[in-house]
């Protein structure tokens, strides 16, 4: 009799032990996907960030190249002549349409 007993409560325990494992496995599984899913929102931004960081350096290039040629009273004349249309004494300023 006492066998029966401790047999019949043991295949009551299985079931709540499978229930409990179960249950920590879904909780292991939802963090491990919540964490890939963080990963790669971080490898998202960062290869966007690269990009973004990239052209800014082009851009500051680009910059740093018109800063050095505004240091030219030459350029400067000359630019001023061809986007504000400036003139010297007794010229004339006559602008031509760039074809296309």
């Amino acid at each position: 009799m006492a066998r029966s007993k401790t047999r019949k409560k043991k295949l009551r325990q299985k079931p709540f032990v499978y229930v409990v494992c179960l249950f920590v496995l879904c909780v292991f599984a939802f963090d491990s996907f919540k964490y890939c899913e963080s990963i790669f929102t971080t490898l998202k931004e960062k290869k966007e960030l690269t990009t973004k960081l990239s052209d800014l350096k082009s851009k500051e290039k680009e910059l740093e190249l018109d800063a050095n040629k505004l240091q030219n009273s030459d350029y400067i004349a000359r630019y001023a002549r061809e986007k504000y249309f400036y003139s010297k004494d007794g010229e004339l300023v006559i602008k031509i349409p760039e074809e296309e």
